[in-house]
């Protein structure tokens, strides 16, 4: 029979391309999320019965549990950007995290997979890194083996990095960032995957791996790689950290008022501090290299997503190119 690996939050972004990773690869997969009727999808990633979704909510011992009956491994790529509610920082990334590793150790699962990120810290001022250092803390307390992940900005066809600002460039003239001097080290999805999969796998020695792709580039630099890929001029207009803060604590004010209808997730003050640090690999951690992953580079896959956002969309090449024809 094939192996069992459960994936917490495996019809997200990472998670999604970590089930098809594995499913290729010839272990039965299942995804835990918390709405398995919008996640039929991942059913295609194998073959009938291979891949299913199914319900967990990682905040209750009982469901976390109950998804990870017989599995070999487990991966955990639940995380959240959200701030207030049920599912925030410190229940999702930090004690989410510790749960599924506590069960995991528990119930003799061999071996776990956290997804954390670059400047995790439990000592940050910013939440988000504050939650993602103390669920690496957790998940070593209880499953001292496991493979911890920290990437940088993750790229793909689903990303919410490129896609957003690409789609924030239509709206006019200007394409305002925080940070543009800030540095990212973008890492493909897909090679987050594969290194996830050596970890589950036993393929790959525990420990934290962190995760860039080939090039370090400012995060104005990025922009213009992709208005250069979706063939736009737009300026890229640098804000002020001081002005981004009283922005961002406006938007989490009426994002507070108005119960997350208005303001939420546009700019908030925890970004603004984010934004202040440097996104890339440290010297001398271990990384993609280490895995014998070959990095994947932002110019090799942009422009296979962010074709719809050119003027003419997909059509775009062949208006340029009935136009060369013209000009001769």
């Amino acid at each position: 029979m094939s192996r069992l690996v459960t994936i917490y939050g495996g019809s997200g972004f990472v998670g999604r391309y970590i089930a098809r990773q594995l499913a290729k690869e010839g272990w039965r997969v299942r995804v835990a999320c918390r709405r398995p009727n919008d996640a039929t999808y991942v059913r295609t990633y194998g073959v009938v019965g291979q891949v299913e979704p199914v319900l967990c909510n990682i905040r209750d011992d009982t469901s976390v549990r109950q998804v990870m009956q017989g599995a070999e491994a487990v991966v955990n790529c639940v995380g959240t950007f959200d701030a207030t509610g049920k599912n925030n920082f410190d229940a999702v990334q930090a004690e989410g995290a510790g749960r599924v590793a506590r069960i995991a150790a528990e119930s003799g699962v061999a071996r776990m997979v956290q997804i954390s990120a670059i400047g995790a810290n439990a000592e940050s001022e910013s939440d988000y890194q504050r939650t993602k250092g103390e669920g690496e803390a957790a998940v070593l307390e209880h499953m001292p083996g496991a493979m911890i992940l920290r990437p940088s900005v993750i790229f793909g066809a689903e990303d919410a990095f490129f896609n957003r600002f690409a789609g924030m460039s239509r709206m006019g003239p200007i394409l305002p960032v925080v940070g543009g001097d800030t540095k990212f080290q973008p890492v493909y999805v897909g090679d987050v995957a594969a290194a996830a999969a050596l970890g589950a796998a036993g393929k790959a020695p525990g420990g934290i791996y962190e995760l860039g792709g080939p090039d370090v580039a400012s995060f104005r630099d990025l922009m213009q790689e992709m208005l250069a890929v979706i063939r736009r001029r737009r300026l890229v207009l640098d804000m002020p950290f001081w002005l981004a803060r009283i922005m961002a604590s406006g938007l989490d004010l009426l994002s507070k008022l108005t119960l997350g209808l208005f303001g939420n997730g546009i700019l908030t003050r925890d970004q603004v501090i984010t934004l202040r640090q440097d996104n890339v690999v440290s010297d001398g951690a271990r990384g993609l290299a280490d895995l014998g992953i070959r990095p994947t580079s932002t110019e090799a896959v942009l422009p296979d997503y962010l074709w719809r956002f050119r003027p003419a969309g997909q059509y775009d090449a062949i208006k340029e190119s009935a136009g060369r024809l013209g000009s001769k």
